[in-house]
C-alpha cells in the first residue's frame, strides 16, 4: 500500500525537474561505483578518534557543551579583536550581538595586522594588496568613479561638520 502512495506523491510532483530521481531502487545513481558490504548500517557504532588537544585559548558556542572534535590553532584570540571575539561568544548563535560583535573583531583584526606588520619593518603595500594597481591597468574609469564619489562624501562630511561646529547654542 506505501508503494502507491509513493507513486501518487511521486505524480503529484512530477512537473519538478529532478523530484524522485532516487526513488527507483533499480536507478541507483552510485552504481558501479558503491560497493555494499553490510557495513553500511553500522555507523552508529562507530569508536570517536581521540581529540585534538587543547593548548590554546578556544572559544566556542555556548550551545555547545564543549569545544570541536577539530579546531584551529593558527591565530589564537588576542589583543582588542580577541576582546570582542570573547564578548561575543557570551551570546547565542541566534543574537545579532554574536554576529556583529565577530565581523567588528574581524575588521579590527585587520588593524591589528597592520599595526603589527609595520612594527616588525614591513610597510604593506595597499595600492597591491587591494587590487588597486590592476584597476587602475584594467578598470580605469570605474576607479576614477569610486575615487570621486569617495572624495565627494568625505568633503560632504566635511562640510556638515565645519558647518554644524559654528553653530554652537547656549544652555541658558
Amino acid at each position: 500500500m506505501e508503494n502507491v502512495a509513493e507513486k501518487t506523491l511521486a505524480d503529484k510532483y512530477a512537473h519538478i525537474k529532478g523530484w524522485g530521481i532516487d526513488a527507483d531502487p533499480e536507478n541507483e545513481p552510485t552504481y558501479p561505483i558503491k560497493h555494499w558490504t553490510g557495513d553500511d548500517h553500522k555507523r552508529i557504532n562507530w569508536k570517536r578518534p581521540p581529540l585534538q588537544p587543547v593548548n590554546i585559548e578556544v572559544l566556542h558556542s555556548i550551545e555547545r557543551p564543549n569545544i570541536t572534535a577539530v579546531f584551529g590553532t593558527s591565530s589564537p584570540p588576542s589583543g582588542l579583536s580577541g576582546a570582542i571575539r570573547r564578548y561575543a561568544f557570551k551570546y547565542s548563535e541566534g543574537n545579532y550581538a554574536h554576529w556583529f560583535a565577530l565581523v567588528l573583531a574581524d575588521r579590527v583584526n585587520m588593524v591589528e595586522g597592520i599595526i603589527d606588520d609595520i612594527a616588525h619593518g614591513h610597510f604593506p603595500n595597499f595600492f597591491k594588496e587591494r587590487g588597486w594597481t590592476a584597476e587602475w591597468k584594467y578598470n580605469r574609469k570605474a576607479m576614477i568613479t569610486k575615487l570621486a564619489i569617495g572624495a565627494g562624501v568625505l568633503i560632504g562630511v566635511a562640510a556638515f561638520l565645519y558647518a554644524r561646529g559654528g553653530k554652537k547654542k547656549s544652555l541658558l
